[in-house]
């Protein structure tokens, strides 16, 4: 089911991989989508519309399209107060963010900008929006895009849309704008209106604002940066190449902290990368093979971590245990959270996807915390942060945010910049690195085997493993077990999964197509041993390859 790795997996990027970023540049703006072909429509996924320039699917009619359909969108909730406005260090990111100001100016939005040659990370956007929206209400309150494809190849560009809560937008307010930004494109762009770049950045609609230090200063009321430069712990991190670069330097020098940035090369092919499972160049901190660089350096460090290139995601590396499994870290992040934050409310309750480990739901038992588990996709976290009765939102793609020290609301969309830094907080007040902190755990409330596999699908075998219902699950017993739940809905608030979940008393399995990339992604876990997760995922194998190939 799986595709084997690739041979090259985890070894420097070749030349013959690297992107032609001029050429990808020029394709965004010389290309036009077709917009009767599905592939290249506007498509809003767990985390805005995705795509490259190269294949139609991301290029400057999209952009110019989806940002009308925002400004339609924010005149018809009357949502009139500035919209922040960050990038990540894509190749595709700088032009889009110029299209978007185009229109945006035309339609007199103020838009916040981040100095010229800055870029910003997803979490600050959504502090920026939050901190705005503050003891504000009605017609003034602020919202945000962010233009960034993540942890995505090179090659792509992304565009998403967060909304007055500072989290990614729900699935109809993203549907609303889909569907208009399409129907501008297949009007050729009839009713967009727009201006040309520069009378856009010299507009008086346009402002600029300092992400960075606003970010950089409020982070104290987050991380407990005093016992971290108390215990003298050495820390180094990689920022991927991505748009947190500045931002490391800004947080070592605020808090005086022993923090070694091991690079701070920006370049948009990503040439230092070494590649993915699949060949490709793909900026994931929780990927092994992606992590090379830092993880040769664990010995150096008492903690070290690193971030993809709009910083929403975080990758933890110890000298006890390498890189850390997301599901390993989130676990004990969430165990030392709930017992180490008094001004956190008694009723803040644990987030996770529902294939986020099982671990989660035995850690919120063993803290008496109530478990929220949610479809995949953030934004599903974003209310119970900003009213305070979520501590924790959490997904096994290495994505968190967690409230202020003090139980105000921090940022409502992933922030792998206050994930990574816990970590450091963790070893500073626990004595111990959160890979000793995972064998402790586990020694006590038993230790998963968990894996995930995934595999290229068209976007109709996606659809076809969306559409997945509890009848298609035919079998009574799972890996030797009977089958306790077959899930198609999340338990924490009645939603649709888009896919399936089979529960066992020692294990289950999932599948479900990417909301992001035209693969499909297959979980596992045991609470059992490696064998037993290996019997569930050659049955998970049978479901999915069905689901696929039915005609």
């Amino acid at each position: 089911m799986s595709d084997a790795p690739h041979p090259l997996a985890g070894q420097p990027a070749p030349p013959d991989v690297l992107i032609d970023v001029e050429a990808l540049q020029e394709a965004y703006h010389s290309r036009r989508p077709d917009s009767s072909s599905a592939e290249q429509q506007v498509s809003f996924g767990t985390s805005g519309h995705r795509g490259s320039a190269l294949d139609g699917s991301f290029n400057e009619w999209h952009v110019l399209a989806i940002t009308q359909a925002i400004c339609d969108h924010r005149k018809a909730r009357g949502i009139a107060g500035p919209l922040f406005l960050g990038a990540d260090t894509h190749a595709l990111s700088a032009p889009a963010v110029s299209s978007a100001l185009e229109v945006l100016a035309a339609n007199g939005v103020d838009v916040m900008l981040a100095p010229a040659g800055q870029y910003t990370p997803t979490p600050a956007v959504s502090l920026a929006i939050l901190e705005h929206n503050a003891g504000r209400d009605g017609s003034a309150l602020a919202d945000g895009v962010v233009v960034t494809p993540s942890h995505n190849p090179p090659r792509d560009g992304g565009f998403k849309y967060n909304p007055p809560h500072g989290g990614p937008a729900d699935s109809d307010i993203t549907s609303a704008i889909q569907a208009a930004a399409n129907a501008y494109l297949k009007h050729e762009l009839a009713g967009v209106q727009r201006m040309d770049a520069e009378r856009a950045l010299a507009a008086p609609t346009t402002h600029e604002h300092d992400f960075c230090a606003q970010y950089v200063a409020a982070l104290a009321q987050v991380i407990d940066f005093d016992a971290i430069r108390g215990s003298g712990i050495r820390l180094g991190v990689d920022p991927l190449g991505g748009a947190g670069v500045a931002y490391w330097r800004a947080i070592a020098e605020r808090y005086r902290l022993p923090l070694t940035v091991v690079s701070d090369l920006v370049d948009p092919s990503f040439a230092f990368m070494t590649l993915d499972w699949d060949g490709k160049i793909r900026m994931d901190p929780s990927s092994p093979n992606a992590m090379r660089r830092l993880t040769a350096l664990r010995d150096r460090f008492d903690i070290a971590f690193a971030c993809d290139p709009d910083h929403d995601r975080h990758g933890i590396v110890t000298p006890s245990s390498g890189l850390m499994p997301p599901n390993h870290y989130l676990s004990v992040a969430a165990d030392y959270l709930f017992s180490h934050r008094p001004g956190w409310g008694a009723d803040a309750a644990l987030g996770k996807t529902v294939v986020t480990t099982a671990l989660l739901d035995r850690v919120a038992a063993r803290r008496g915390r109530r478990l929220f588990d949610a479809p995949v996709g953030f934004k599903w976290f974003a209310p119970g942060l900003v009213d305070g009765s979520l501590g924790l939102g959490c997904e096994e793609s290495a994505g968190a945010s967690f409230l202020r020290r003090d139980g105000r609301v921090w940022t409502t969309d992933k922030d792998g910049i206050a994930a990574a830094l816990l970590a450091a907080e963790i070893t500073a007040r626990t004595g111990r690195d959160p890979g000793d902190g995972y064998r402790a755990l586990t020694a006590e409330l038993g230790a998963p085997h968990a894996d995930r596999v995934e595999g290229a699908a068209t976007r109709e075998q996606k659809r076809r493993l969306a559409a997945l219902t509890a009848a298609d699950v035919k079998a009574t017993s799972l890996a030797g077990e009977p089958i306790t739940a077959v899930l198609t809905a999340a338990p924490g608030n009645g939603a649709a999964i888009g896919g399936v979940k089979v529960v066992t008393a020692s294990g289950w399995f999932a599948a479900r197509p990417s909301g992001t990339e035209d693969i499909y992604k297959v979980y596992a876990e045991s609470f059992r041993d490696a064998v037993h997760l290996q019997t569930l995922l050659a049955e998970a194998r049978g479901l999915v390859d069905e689901a696929l190939n039915r005609v």
